[in-house]
């Protein structure tokens, strides 16, 4: 079991955000179902945003419903929410106003239906010091407001300057068979020297890794994922060479490639010095969660084989488009 703000969750966590974030989100009725199919399964650690939709019905909206519903429910979840952005947008704003205004509508729109475990500004605003941002949210911490404080897409050096303010109860950035930076840029390292874990967002690559995508035109016409660089047209078919050679190993081993992508991202887990690594698939099916939540065990031997695919097959592209990338750091 993994720790967050003191609390035990499950191996695998949830990911919220294509219940409410997508042209065509899921009903209610379905998105309960995924919801409690997740608890069900052990994967307690939910992953929610205020910018996960629009400011009218986002993942807030969403968990209210559902905890109104099933209030038995609210104390079993771990829940972890992202906001620090100028409203109606996705310009990043860590000023105290802006945390406060954040969190404080997280609060409202919760309405006392379910605790704030952990609140992370989405991206480092780079006009405001990390120092601050993170005093600012500290301070939500102290009042009892909200249980802890995460880290979202920054870089090592942040991490470190982050610690020294308060203690940072997770850091959430992208970790998969498609973006291993994390591993080579320091984050994964100075995470463990600091006794954090790790929050691994798009394990399954944004579902590129499933291998449900067999060509460009097998995605749908107002799919989101077309935005991203990997996605598109002249690139698609040679990123896709690493899903078939994952899917060969998925072959041998009697399960598929998303489990085989699932199982990767855990095996690195406290193993060779890393954190603890806490991937939170996305679903909005209970077929997938229950798939998800079945990940493939693999050998030392089934890792060289995976590590020796990666080192022939680099993925192609950014992981996001040009101005997304400026907010991330790296």
């Amino acid at each position: 079991m993994v720790k967050l703000v003191g609390k035990e969750v499950g191996t695998i966590g949830y990911g919220l955000m294509g219940l409410t974030w997508r042209a065509k989100p899921p009903s209610q009725e379905q998105s309960f179902k995924a919801m409690r199919t997740a608890l069900a399964s052990g994967a307690n650690a939910w992953n929610g945003g205020e910018i996960y939709g629009s400011l009218e019905r986002n993942s807030l909206h969403l968990l209210n419903e559902y905890f109104t519903k099933y209030p038995e429910d609210a104390e079993k979840v771990v829940l972890s929410i992202k906001g620090g952005v100028v409203p109606g947008t996705m310009n990043t704003d860590g000023s105290k106003a802006g945390v406060q205004r954040s969190i404080d509508e997280c609060l409202k729109v919760l309405d006392g239906k379910k605790f704030l475990d952990l609140f992370e500004c989405a991206r480092v605003d780079k006009k405001v010091p990390i120092e601050d941002t993170v005093s600012y949210i500290a301070e939500y911490v102290k009042a009892g407001k909200v249980g802890g404080i995460s880290l979202s897409e920054v870089n090592a050096n942040t991490i470190r300057r982050a610690a020294k303010v308060h203690k940072i109860a997770a850091v959430e950035v992208e970790f998969s068979l498609w973006a291993t930076e994390i591993l080579e840029n320091g984050v994964a390292k100075a995470c463990a020297e600091l006794d954090i874990p790790i929050i691994a967002y798009s394990p399954l690559g944004r579902g590129f890794l499933t291998g449900q995508y067999k060509s460009y035109d097998d995605l749908p016409a107002d799919s989101h994922l077309k935005i991203f660089p990997r996605f598109q047209p002249d690139v698609f078919d040679e990123n896709l060479k690493l899903v078939k050679e994952v899917d060969k190993v998925a072959s041998k081993k009697g399960c598929s490639p998303a489990q085989i992508a699932m199982g990767w991202v855990l095996a690195h887990s406290k193993k060779n010095g890393l954190p603890e690594i806490l991937p939170i698939p996305g679903a909005t099916t209970a077929e997938r969660i229950e798939e998800n939540m079945k990940p493939a065990q693999l050998s030392e031997e089934d890792m060289d084989v995976m590590n020796d695919i990666l080192k022939r097959f680099r993925p192609i592209g950014d992981r996001y488009h040009p101005a997304a990338m400026a907010a991330v750091e790296g």
